[in-house]
């Protein structure tokens, strides 16, 4: 194949060696003066490779669109309006976007996002010491599995695992994954592309895609643990540079590929619009004012048709209207949960009551107050609870309660948030979230209190700040761990002070109470509840006559037949528990009429 010169991108040439530093931004500030040779005469390896003229790469959740590849504008565009539906093209090194752009301003638009590039040829290889975790090659169908569903969680598409498994001995495409030292659960996950492989790339380039980190990870620096082993892989396999693509606004991810050496460059990608991509090209009126719990239903709404009117963003209300019909919500509280509904929850001791009339199993339970009942109950059972009779998001609550002093002081705290205070028995066992909508278990997950790994360097207020922010982000701001007096209280009956130092890999539970906005975790386990646990949700909530219910159970296994009912919310977090189809089922629910036949749900 004779050298064939084609629209140029923004990429720094390397011709028998590596470029000094000037001179790759010199090339760089000259767009389009590289000229694609039709061999990769460079490479050794890969020496007589042939550059491939309009190159795709297919990557499992879409096309990677080499548009500096393609020698006419037109068929570039007819390329991304080819994309296949539920999938995600991306057309990346274009010479001429405005131009492609104007081809087909209907249907495509420019990405808004930077493109970064981390040039080898002064890299050293990132002496990242992974604690708590090991970065590896994904290798099997239970990695595969596990990716699948990290990415989907994240919001992003995924590939499927069988695309992924075809893929393992793949030179353009690789996975590698993070995984948890101690579980063995995956933790995070990336993809690598290698340019010379997908398409004979002259310039040697690599590229780093769909990196993607479990929010509720312990374990500090997962995602620059990932980065610098793609970083390593394709310096060693002799590569010049690797580029990644992040969204303009992301500051704290940017300063971090900053800080390892990254540089942006003009680089620019178009996409085709579509339902995926609908918030990045929606303009200001994509609902960002909404929190997660609000957003994912107004977003599974709008992909429907159905009308959304914001009523009041800041605090979740919104109005869906199809036809002459118009359901007014406060997240996934709708005006078909009546207020006598509404109230039993609220108030703790009215649930345990219908609850227990109902046969279910709950605790022990009685109003605090009286000092000396107060102790009696507590030297009765051994250990309680103590939280406010009605309120929300775990505030006042107190786990594991044992001295008289601390019970004392545990009520004052819970008395600021209540002004009546219940205690439970307290029942030993996992803590398991179980979302119940129209009367059908959709999703379940166990919730596990804030964990924080030492790394021999910062004290524990240190790390439980750290944590807290990265809870934060993951979450919208929903999740936060508080420094406050109940995870002093944790810290100390660990042996610990909020000053002391804690040793590199050693793991901290620093709250006793699972809740995610007092930064608890949750863990999908849908698949593996029980027909019996099942059984007893659903019964649950018809007794308490609350069609969309979030219910807390104290479990020894989700697989078993032991509970313990701890209580009803009735506005529970769907964002919480993707990818189960929580927004799908709360949509079908209010709108039934829009319920495709594939997406129903199946009788139990």
């Amino acid at each position: 194949m004779s050298g064939k010169k084609v629209s140029g991108g923004e990429r720094g040439a390397s011709k028998g060696g590596h470029p000094a530093s000037d001179r790759s931004r010199h090339r760089l500030e000259r767009q389009g003066s590289a000229t694609l040779r039709g061999f990769v005469e460079e490479d050794p390896q890969h020496k007589g490779t042939p550059l491939k003229p309009n190159a795709t790469l297919d990557c499992g959740w879409g096309r990677l669109v080499f548009a500096h590849t393609f020698s006419d504008n037109a068929e570039l565009a007819r390329t991304l309006l080819q994309e296949k539906e539920g999938q995600r093209d991306i057309a990346i090194y274009l010479r001429d976007p405005h131009v492609v752009l104007a081809m087909a301003p209907q249907d495509l638009f420019l990405d808004p996002s930077h493109t970064y590039r981390l040039w080898f040829f002064n890299y050293r290889p990132a002496r990242v010491q992974p604690r708590g975790f090991r970065v590896r090659r994904l290798r099997s169908r239970e990695d595969a599995d596990a990716m699948y569903r990290l990415l989907s969680s994240r919001r992003m598409v995924p590939p499927s695992p069988e695309f992924v498994l075809e893929r393992l001995k793949s030179r353009a495409l690789s996975f590698f994954i993070a995984e948890d030292e101690d579980s063995g659960r995956i933790i995070g996950t990336v993809t690598g592309v290698d340019h010379v492989h997908a398409f004979g790339d002259p310039e040697k380039g690599s590229s780093m895609w769909c990196l993607a980190v479990d929010p509720q990870a312990a374990q500090p620096g997962i995602g620059r643990a990932l980065v610098a082993w793609v970083a390593d892989h394709y310096a060693a396999r002799g590569r010049a540079f690797m580029d990644l693509s992040v969204m303009h606004d992301n500051e704290a991810v940017i300063r971090l590929y900053e800080k390892m050496g990254f540089e942006r460059v003009p680089v620019f990608a178009l996409k085709r619009k579509n339902a995926i991509n609908e918030p990045l090209f929606v303009g200001p009126e994509n609902y960002d004012a909404l929190n997660p719990y609000a957003r994912i239903i107004v977003d599974e709404a709008r992909r429907r048709g159905i009308g959304v009117e914001l009523v009041d963003a800041e605090e979740g209300y919104f109005a869906l209207t199809l036809g002459g019909r118009s359901i007014l919500c406060r997240e996934s509280l709708s005006e078909l949960t009546n207020a006598v509904a509404m109230s039993r929850c609220d108030d703790k001791r009215i649930t345990r009551k219908l609850l227990a009339e109902a046969g279910l199993s709950v605790p022990a339970q009685q109003v605090a107050g009286d000092a000396d009942s107060d102790r009696a109950f507590l030297a009765e059972h051994g250990a309680v609870v103590v939280k406010p009779a009605r309120g929300e998001q775990g505030r006042g609550v107190a786990v594991d309660i044992t001295d008289a002093d601390e019970m004392s002081a545990a009520i004052a705290a819970a008395g600021r948030v209540s002004d009546r205070v219940i205690l439970e028995s307290c029942a030993r066992g996992d803590d398991l979230r179980v979302i119940v909508i129209d009367y059908r278990v959709v999703a379940a997950a166990l919730r596990k209190p804030a964990e924080i790994t030492g790394d021999g360097r910062h004290d524990i207020r240190t790390l439980i700040e750290k944590q807290s922010r990265r809870r934060a982000a993951a979450t919208g701001g929903e999740s936060r761990i508080p420094l406050d007096e109940e995870t002093e209280r944790c810290v100390s009956r660990k042996g610990h002070a909020l000053d002391e130092v804690l040793p590199p890999g050693e793991t901290l539970r620093v709250r006793a109470t699972a809740n995610l906005h007092t930064g608890g975790t949750l863990h999908d386990v849908t698949e593996r509840l029980s027909p019996q646990l099942r059984k007893v949700c659903e019964t649950a909530a018809r007794t308490l006559k609350i069609p969309v219910v979030g219910l807390d159970l104290l479990v020894t296994d989700p697989a078993g037949d032991d509970y313990v009912f701890i209580e009803a919310n009735e506005r529970p977090g769907l964002a919480n528990h993707e990818p189960q189809p929580t927004a799908e089922r709360f949509v079908d629910f209010l709108f039934p009429q829009t319920v495709q036949v594939s997406d129903a749900t199946p009788a139990n």
